[in-house]
């Protein structure tokens, strides 16, 4: 068997996780870090280390069990850690591992174009709504046939 340098090894790697396949690992990562809470999560903890209580104060709507179970879910795939300081009352702080903050810059892009064409959106999703369109008119008809 042939001795293969790293750079086959990485070209190798990147063939063999395709997300449009539905077995691929990286479609679970790719749906891990498009949800609402973890974007929320990793903007937060952006600016530093964040104890629970400050992430949940800071990120408007989340359950306590939706923060707990992003925050897991974060620290197992190595995207944050979680570090607990013997004190009374014991601290635990979650941070942006090195691999986290490499999503800084797309979830900041994204958070960013959002914020920026949210006016455009609004409309859109006005004009679509409205009872002239015949595209909105057939998916109210669909629905209500299912009701």
């Amino acid at each position: 068997m042939p001795t293969r340098t790293a750079a086959e090894l990485r070209e190798q790697a990147a063939r063999e996780y395709d997300a449009f396949l539905a077995t691929c690992p990286a479609r679970q990562l790719l749906d891990r870090i498009s949800d609402k809470w973890v974007t929320l999560v990793v903007t937060a903890l952006a600016d530093g280390p964040q104890r629970y209580s400050d992430l949940s104060r800071r990120i408007a709507g989340v359950s306590q069990k939706m923060l707990t179970q992003t925050l897991r879910s974060l620290e197992r795939d190595g995207l944050l850690t979680r570090t607990v300081t013997a004190s009374v009352p014991v601290r635990v702080d979650y941070d942006l591992t090195p691999l986290g903050r490499t999503l800084m810059p797309l979830i900041a892009a994204i958070k960013s174009w959002a914020d920026t064409h949210m006016p455009e959106v609004n409309n859109a999703r006005t004009t679509y709504d409205h009872p002239s369109n015949p595209s909105a008119q057939e998916i109210r008809q669909r629905e209500g046939a299912r009701a």
